[in-house]
């Protein structure tokens, strides 16, 4: 008697009389969408890893990660703050510096032991280490703090040792832990010195951290691709459906941008200079050669915010606002006429400014969007024209992007368990299965149909010889052809009125809708 999994014995061959129990897996495969709330930001901080994506909750999160925002351009933690204003949840962070960046640091006993911060940055400045004397006799406590964050306790250090083996004792408890409970330091590390001398008990704060920020430019937000991957390019595999490098208005590096969602399936959001001109807006990206739905450009009608924690009116791109809006959105919907949070006014509204229908119309064509107050909604300020940079009417909307991305990575990341199958009939028949009942949520959902045929079927899925000719099939392809129709986002609402004392209306003969 033997049991076995299905496919690892050849059933044809078998000649001894036995009882062979197959194990069978479920034949029906389901298909879970991605993550659509991904959101990937680049820009600089004051602490934290440098080009490693590291994923960040709120802007508590942050601050724990990066430290406090700073008010000055390319700032990831004014990114972070305003885009949790509009909902963001999930973000992958990559801090960049211009390689200047230095770890605070402070020797203790001249020679004893020095602790260098974890990161670089300038929060590093604020660590302190205290040195008193343990709970056990003869022992030390090392007390590692950072304003914001638990202090780190490690008691009964270097207990009846002298000499030198007390710094290596003090150093490797800050390194590795001290107990089951204590583990390494997440704020510094610590190298001991040659010092034979005891320790004195006090307070020893770090110094010399920088953030390395005064010479970043649009050439660290994107980085390099490569092996050791920096700036955005930091973002790959990350699953990141929305992206942006934080304030980075420099019109060379859109097509790199689109170039680069084109290829992650992310949705990047750019920007302008700040105070720029429509007629200088469209020619800038006429020159740039951008027209990709990939993309969605801002015009450089900079927001100004109440920053939190510099208790000052600054100015940022509108990078965030809307990022975080589209991120916290289900990928079929567009950030057209969606109230936006956190913006005091733009440079155009705090001069008591508005967009003529011909300024909307110049960057509505250009596939240029803005920000601004008021909507067709109400006095609120949000998306204006909800494009991306594409020239083509039927994808330029933001749900193409984001809805087609969707469909396409979920169904690149779930059909995979199909390669390496034999195609037969039964095999065929499942993964069609798997993708139309995939798209059949999606159409329960609400996220697809067909407006004016409510009741039809808004997908098709062929998987059959129709498709897969027998000299494809010889070579080891399969291939599915799926068509699915999406949901039309409301741009113009025409309503038409008839008015006047000679109108007549017959209530009788009006159908309700």
């Amino acid at each position: 008697m033997t049991v076995v999994q299905q496919g690892s014995v050849n059933l044809t061959s078998i000649s001894v009389p036995d009882v062979i129990v197959q194990i069978v897996p479920p034949q029906q495969n389901y298909i879970n969408g991605i993550a659509t709330d991904i959101l990937g930001i680049v820009g600089t901080a004051t602490w934290g890893p440098v080009n490693s994506p590291t994923i960040v909750a709120s802007y508590a999160d942050y601050q724990t990660k990066f430290g406090s925002l700073q008010a000055r351009k390319y700032d990831a933690g004014t990114a972070v703050y305003y885009a949790s204003l509009n909902g963001a949840q999930n973000m992958r962070i990559v801090r960049v510096t211009d390689g200047t960046d230095a770890a605070a640091t402070v020797a203790i006993g001249t020679t004893g032991v020095t602790i260098t911060a974890k990161y670089t940055g300038t929060t590093g400045n604020a660590i302190s280490v205290i040195l008193a004397t343990g709970t056990a006799a003869n022992s030390w406590k090392v007390t590692v703090t950072l304003p914001g964050q638990p202090p780190e306790v490690f008691d009964n250090v270097a207990a009846g040792l002298t000499a030198n083996a007390v710094w290596v004792a003090i150093a490797a408890a800050i390194n590795s832990g001290s107990g089951a409970l204590r583990g390494p330091s997440q704020l510094v590390v610590a190298s001991a010195g040659a010092s034979t001398s005891a320790p004195t008990a006090g307070t020893s704060t770090l110094t010399g951290g920088t953030d390395g920020v005064a010479s970043v430019t649009s050439t660290q937000m994107v980085g390099t691709d490569g092996t050791s991957r920096t700036g955005m390019y930091a973002l790959r595999k990350t699953g990141c459906a929305v992206a942006m490098l934080t304030d980075c208005d420099t019109s060379t590096t859109w097509s790199t941008q689109v170039t680069y969602g084109l290829s992650e399936g992310t949705y990047m959001i750019m920007t302008g200079p700040a105070g720029d001109t429509i007629s200088n807006a469209v020619t800038t990206k006429a020159s740039a050669s951008v027209d990709s739905y990939a993309g969605k450009l801002l015009f450089g009608d900079w927001c100004y915010i109440a920053d939190p924690v510099n208790q000052i009116t600054r100015l940022i791109s509108p990078q965030s606002f809307l990022a975080g809006r589209l991120a916290a959105l289900s990928p079929e919907q567009s950030a057209l006429n969606k109230p936006l949070a956190g913006i005091v006014a733009t440079q155009k509204t705090n001069g008591n400014a508005v967009y003529s229908n011909a300024d909307l119309k110049a960057l509505a064509d250009a596939g240029i969007d803005v920000i601004t107050n008021p909507c067709p909604g109400g006095a609120y300020f949000g998306s204006r024209i909800g494009r991306n940079t594409s020239s083509n009417p039927v994808i330029n909307g933001d749900n193409y992007p984001r809805l087609t991305n969707y469909i396409a990575y979920s169904l690149d990341r779930a059909m995979g368990i199909y390669v390496g199958q034999l195609q037969t009939p039964s095999q065929r028949e499942q993964a069609r299965g798997a993708v139309s009942a995939f798209l059949g949520n999606m159409w329960t959902a609400g996220m697809i149909g067909d407006v004016n045929n409510p009741g039809k079927q808004p997908f098709s899925v062929q998987l059959d010889a129709g498709n897969n000719p027998p000299s494809q099939v010889a070579l080891g392809y399969e291939q599915v052809s799926v068509r699915v129709t999406y949901l039309s986002v409301i741009t113009v609402m025409l309503i038409s009125v008839e008015g006047g004392q000679s109108v007549s209306i017959n209530v009788a003969s009006i159908t309700p809708a």
